[in-house]
């Protein structure tokens, strides 16, 4: 069976992150997806080590451990963009192409005619997904951006980590790069809803993805707190500024995340500890009670968690439905029976000999189950079986750009 993009062409032209974590979803759906490679240098993403793959470092074309997570299913080609060779090779690849993704800097892409306004002419139909780091119009178009310095400037850094008065307080940053991530899904599901409509319409479209805006979006509910209030969000460090009890708990011997949703949960959370008069104290019978009064229930909470180890807290919470959780390291989670069991990790034969291990899709289909049997690619690696499918002489091809 085929994935249910199969029969789709993607043209990936970006780099680094959010552009190819969006290619990366494309190809896990079943489409072709190319990515276009500098000559000899390739993704940046290449040197982002270590880790490497075994023997990799030092080499031209390397594969960090950070380029093997964004890069699965693609076949890579090799195009220098400084030629008239290589931009003659991404128009013939675009005009096969059903959706290309690039993430250069604005108005770089129209020096070489490889623009959305250059391209629709002989490409009417190519959905073309521009992701930078403010967008095409504004003051600050032409800026660069990195992940680390949207999620300071969008705010997500001053709502996470603890408050300043508390040990270790100051703004964090979140563990992954959690815009350029975001960044790709909104740039998958705006190039899926884009090839919809050129169902109906059997026109292409540009769609102009910018990071600082994609992280405004996502503030959610933080984002309404303040609109509706005039309060701006502050640190809390792990404690919800909406629903209690939510936080991280010392016990024993870890640490539980525990997260209260309703007021029946409450009351099944103060049975298990054993503090059962807590759920008819008016301070705390209701969550917006909690909320109010979180410093005298969080003083009870912390002594009885300190009694048992973290993993018993997390079952006997569970057996009584309340959401709790211990907190894995990352080993941990891939040796979690439930993640075994849906095979979330998977070992991918390497053209270099041996594995290398993948975390694939979540999605799952019935009638279209996914294959993950690509690797990413090594720089360059299906060049010629590309030219072949364009009906490009390679060694043609090698005369030109000498010439």
């Amino acid at each position: 069976m085929s994935g249910p993009l199969d029969g789709i062409r993607v043209l990936d032209l970006s780099r680094v992150m959010a552009g190819p974590w969006s290619g990366q979803i494309l190809a896990d759906l079943g489409a072709d997806v190319i990515k276009v490679e500098r000559p000899g240098v390739g993704d940046d993403t290449r040197r982002w080590g270590p880790p490497f793959l075994p023997g990799d470092e030092g080499r031209s074309d390397q594969n960090s451990g950070y380029y093997l997570s964004v890069n699965r299913g693609k076949r890579s080609v090799l195009a220098d963009l400084g030629t008239s060779e290589g931009c003659d090779l991404v128009r013939a690849l675009a005009a096969r192409s059903d959706i290309l993704l690039e993430n250069y800097k604005v108005d770089t892409l129209a020096r070489f005619g490889l623009d959305y306004a250059a391209l629709r002419k002989t490409c009417p139909r190519l959905i073309y997904c521009s992701i930078t780091g403010f967008g095409q119009t504004g003051p600050r178009r032409s800026e660069p951006a990195y992940d680390f310095v949207i999620q300071a400037m969008g705010g997500l850094m001053s709502i996470t980590g603890a408050p300043d008065d508390e040990p270790g307080g100051g703004p964090q940053k979140v563990g992954l790069p959690i815009v350029d991530i975001m960044t790709g899904m909104y740039a998958t599901v705006a190039v899926l809803a884009a090839l919809e409509r050129r169902h109906q319409t059997d026109a292409g479209d540009h769609i102009d993805l910018a990071m600082f805006d994609v992280h405004a979006a996502f503030l959610a509910n933080q984002a309404m707190n303040h609109l509706l209030t005039g309060r701006v969000p502050a640190r809390m460090g792990n404690r919800h500024p909406n629903i209690q009890p939510q936080n991280v708990y010392r016990c024993r011997d870890g640490y539980l995340a525990l997260a209260v949703g309703n007021d029946g949960q409450f009351i099944a959370l103060c049975s298990v500890l054993a503090l059962d008069a807590l759920g008819t104290d008016p301070r705390f019978a209701t969550n917006a009670a909690r909320v109010r009064n979180l410093p005298a229930l969080e003083a009870k909470l912390n002594l009885a968690f300190e009694k048992n180890d973290a993993l018993a807290w997390e079952r006997s919470l569970v057996d009584a439905g309340v959401p709790a959780g211990r907190i894995n390291s990352v080993d941990q989670v891939f040796a979690d029976p439930q993640i075994v069991a849906r095979e979330m990790l998977r070992h991918q034969p390497h053209p270099r000999g041996g594995e290398v291990p993948t975390v694939v899709s979540p999605m799952r289909f019935a009638d279209a189950p996914l294959a993950f049997d690509r690797p990413a690619p090594m720089l360059g690696e299906h060049h010629a079986q590309i030219l072949a499918e364009l009906g490009w002489d390679a060694t043609q091809e090698r005369n030109r750009a000498a010439d």
